[in-house]
């Protein structure tokens, strides 16, 4: 099996607001840009634009909580629609490094681990295995081993294996681009 997530979130921001969507900038800081629960990256779904504040602990039962930053996710709207106001048997992101609880398969699917009551109920409920959160971990992993045949590619004499490397990046570029103009609907 293979990590959950890289990095876990923090908490770095100290600020109080009246309106709990004045901490988005920061929950997106601090959740590494991606969803507290899938750690999809924001960029695959269209950016902050798209993503959401979930409350932990709905608002509407917890009103004390509404701008609690603690209390805050942020997260995927696939996700926030499907949790609402759900008081289940849920992992806080903050709280829990979610690599205890979940693991990713080669295709990059979310799996629960079979010993985690909490992993299986957020897998169920939240519909973790959906191949979209696979194929946007899988293209953030394409994209930074591109990164690292870049960085390498640079170190590199001139010669047959820097045009060689040259050539699969090449390729690879046309493979990232061909996803990326699909999203846009220009293919």
């Amino acid at each position: 099996m293979r990590y959950f997530r890289k990095d876990s979130p923090k908490r770095t921001c100290t600020k109080t607001y009246a309106n709990y969507k004045s901490f988005k900038k920061y929950l997106r800081e601090d959740f590494n840009f991606r969803c507290g629960y899938t750690d999809c990256s924001d960029f695959w779904f269209g950016g902050s634009n798209t993503f959401h504040i979930d409350h932990f602990k709905p608002y509407s039962k917890y009103p004390t909580l509404k701008t609690t930053y603690s209390n805050l996710v942020y997260c995927c709207s696939y996700v926030n629609i499907l949790k609402s106001n759900d008081e289940g048997n849920y992992l806080h992101p903050y709280d829990v490094d979610f690599n205890e609880h979940f693991d990713r398969n080669i295709e990059g699917r979310i799996t629960p681990k079979a010993t985690s009551v909490e992993a299986n109920y957020m897998y169920n409920k939240l519909k973790l295995g959906l191949k979209r959160y696979a194929l946007i971990w899988k293209l953030d992993e394409l994209v930074d081993k591109q990164k690292r045949l870049i960085e390498k590619i640079e170190t590199l004499e001139d010669g047959d294996l820097k045009d060689s490397l040259h050539i699969l990046n090449s390729k690879l570029s046309i493979y990232i681009n061909k996803y990326l103009l699909g999203l846009k609907g220009e293919q």
